[in-house]
């Protein structure tokens, strides 16, 4: 079961989920906390599903996760730029995490692509 953890795409989001997590606490700010809630919430998902669509066993329940993955990778990348517009998080720490997040969602994408050739 723990497989999962050998494809790239859940090691890249862990890495996001880290740098997210991590940014977040230094950046405190008491008018960002629901930005940052939901840039967690959204960072945290991508690796849940990825994890989630694995365990289901089947290539469609983990197509079916890896797009909802790719979703909530797309929704982190929107609300981390919004963070650095507004000022609540710093450039250092939000360049990491955007690259982060484009190394996640090119796994994604990638991963997605590999395991529709499969089922055909």
């Amino acid at each position: 079961m723990q497989k999962y953890r050998s494809l790239d795409a859940w090691k890249r989001a862990r890495e996001a989920s880290l740098l997210v997590l991590r940014a977040t606490d230094q950046a405190y700010h008491p008018r960002a906390l629901p930005l940052f809630g939901q840039l967690r919430r959204a960072t945290i998902s991508i690796e849940a599903n990825i994890v989630e669509g694995y365990a289901l066993g089947t290539p469609l329940q983990f197509r079916r996760h890896l797009r909802i993955a790719i979703g909530s990778a797309a929704e982190a990348q929107a609300l981390a730029e919004l963070a650095v517009e507004i000022g609540y998080l710093p450039a250092p720490p939000s360049a990491a995490i955007t690259a982060g997040l484009d190394r996640v969602l090119g796994c994604l994408h990638g991963l997605l692509r590999a395991t529709e050739r499969r089922c055909r």
